[in-house]
């Protein structure tokens, strides 16, 4: 299979292009214009593969996007190019508008154009594949879960910008046929993930000795599904997915952020026992609350469970563990990732 994906040296993006190099024989032409949050060095092995080429372009870019398309001719594409730190959205929603609906748009506009080239065969077999958020389906209560049925009712810039570009998505099938497939998912942790977010951030201040902001009292639930189980979902849904349909796919992984937050800073206790700031814990600071931020997200992953037979490998304990492990064990990645733009500030204060 010749592959084309968006956003594949990206947190989610990366971890999906080392499966395909490690795991099948599939090439990949991988299209990101490395934004601060897109780092080559996240590729890992996949980026010496023969089987692996990197296109610096905007998916906004038509005409770069096109020409991609003829030169790679693909049998299949992974859209998952786009703006996705909430924090950023709520103090500027232009990039988030721009790159994921306007992105989307040109993506799915360039591969309808070569859709209809191919022959009737390779119709068939063409997918669309766009990977959104549990997002966009607004905030639960107490109980239930999000499942592929839950009305739209996203409540930030970044969620409402996913929404659209869900909602083009099913309008390029319903209305031009183009075979596509959405996945909707939970919080993604793991191995390379940018230190704006919840995890990477706690473990790296903590590193630091610095105070570890956690928003409100820490009562916001989220369900955390490890990166590259959420790498292996994907594929499947690529290989095995019906067209025109959409899979949430979620860790069954519930946990309120101040118990997150405090998982963390046990774990480096007890990796680090002889560091002064132990325990880390008191290094715990509330912090006024983002606005409109979501109370509870919850994802019913039984559908790609019980038709496509996927089942995430890691628990979140010993996938927690693991992650901490790697942030320790690779600083010098993150150091370099910090030493750009992003020092690790509060964002969305904008109310």
């Amino acid at each position: 299979m010749k592959l084309l994906i968006t956003g594949g040296a990206g947190f989610i993006g990366s971890a999906v292009v080392r499966h395909v190099i490690r795991d099948t024989d599939w090439q990949v032409a991988n299209v990101d214009k490395l934004t601060y949050a897109g780092n080559l060095e996240s590729l890992g092995e996949a980026r010496a593969s023969n089987r692996h080429r990197h296109y610096k372009l905007d998916v906004c870019d038509r005409g770069a996007i096109e020409q991609v398309f003829r030169e790679v001719q693909p049998d299949a594409v992974l859209h998952l190019a786009a703006e996705s730190h909430v924090d950023r959205s709520i103090d500027g929603a232009a990039p988030f508008i721009e790159t994921n609906v306007i992105g989307t748009y040109t993506m799915l506009d360039v591969a309808l154009a070569h859709w209809r080239t191919l022959d009737a065969d390779a119709k068939a077999q063409f997918r669309f594949q766009h990977i959104s958020t549990d997002e966009v389906f607004g905030s639960l209560g107490e109980v239930g879960k999000f499942t592929e049925a839950t009305p739209y009712a996203p409540n930030s810039p970044y969620s409402a910008s996913k929404a659209a570009s869900d909602h083009l998505v099913r309008a390029w099938r319903h209305t031009y046929g183009l075979p596509t497939l959405t996945t909707n998912c939970s919080n993604n942790y793991g191995p390379y993930h940018f230190p704006e977010k919840l995890i990477p951030l706690t473990i790296i201040r903590a590193l630091r000795g610095q105070r570890l902001p956690v928003y409100g009292r820490g009562a916001n639930v989220r369900d955390w599904l490890h990166v590259e189980d959420h790498a292996e979902a994907l594929t499947l849904v690529l290989r095995k997915g019906r067209a025109g349909e959409t899979y949430n796919v979620g860790g069954d992984s519930e946990r309120r952020n101040i118990d997150v937050v405090r998982a963390i800073c046990r774990l480096l206790d007890e990796f680090l026992p002889q560091r002064p700031s132990r325990p880390h814990e008191d290094l715990i600071e509330f912090v006024t609350d983002r606005p409109g931020h979501d109370m509870r997200y919850a994802i019913d992953a039984s559908k790609i469970g019980n038709e496509l037979g996927w089942q995430p490998r890691h628990n979140f304990e010993d996938g927690l563990r693991a992650t901490v492990r790697w942030y320790l064990d690779h600083r010098d990645w993150w150091e370099r990732v910090m030493s750009g733009s992003y020092r690790g500030e509060r964002l969305g204060l904008v109310g």
